[in-house]
């Protein structure tokens, strides 16, 4: 972005996930943005990927806040080209919505895949998440020894044998 001319403070980098707009650089963003100004993002589905959502934060910044956008790795998608010309609104209309569309429907392929990974890992046993947690075999005893007050919190906790291992 500095082959741009852009500062620090002008540049806004979003790590979460594109699926909703409540995304906190972006909120952050949107609130400063101004008229004139230019919105440069690489994609469309760093914007979002939902598409209605899509359409409406397309619509807001151009037509409400009135400020440009223009995505580096679709160049139909820049507002600053042909603003006043009927044939290019068109074009680009179509572009945004064809590409809103599709990285919607990358974000639920990815989900549907996911889930399918998730089913067949369950079907064949996987635990999934967290690891089980398992208490020392040695925990009432040295619990127990503790609270009738014959142990210290620092001995009980280097008498306590974790996975076979003593601390």
């Amino acid at each position: 972005m500095y082959k741009l001319g852009l500062s620090d403070n002008e540049i806004f980098i979003d790590k979460q996930s594109g699926k909703d707009f409540n995304r906190e650089k972006y909120q952050e963003l949107r609130n400063i943005l101004k008229k004139n100004d230019l919105l440069i993002i690489k994609s469309i589905d760093r914007l979002g990927r939902d598409y209605n959502i899509i359409i409406e934060e397309w619509h807001y910044i151009t037509k409400i806040v009135e400020a440009d956008i223009l995505v580096i790795d679709m160049p139909l998608l820049d507002t600053r080209n042909d603003a006043f010309n009927l044939i290019g609104k068109f074009i680009s209309d179509i572009v945004l919505q064809i590409l809103s569309f599709v990285a919607e429907t990358e974000r639920e392929n990815i989900k549907q895949r996911q889930a399918e990974r998730i089913r067949l890992a369950k079907e064949r046993g996987v635990h999934m998440g967290r690891p089980r947690y398992v208490l020392p075999e040695n925990f009432n005893k040295v619990a127990n020894s503790y609270i009738n007050r014959e142990i210290t919190c620092n001995e009980a906790a280097k008498n306590l044998i974790w996975q076979g291992v003593l601390f």
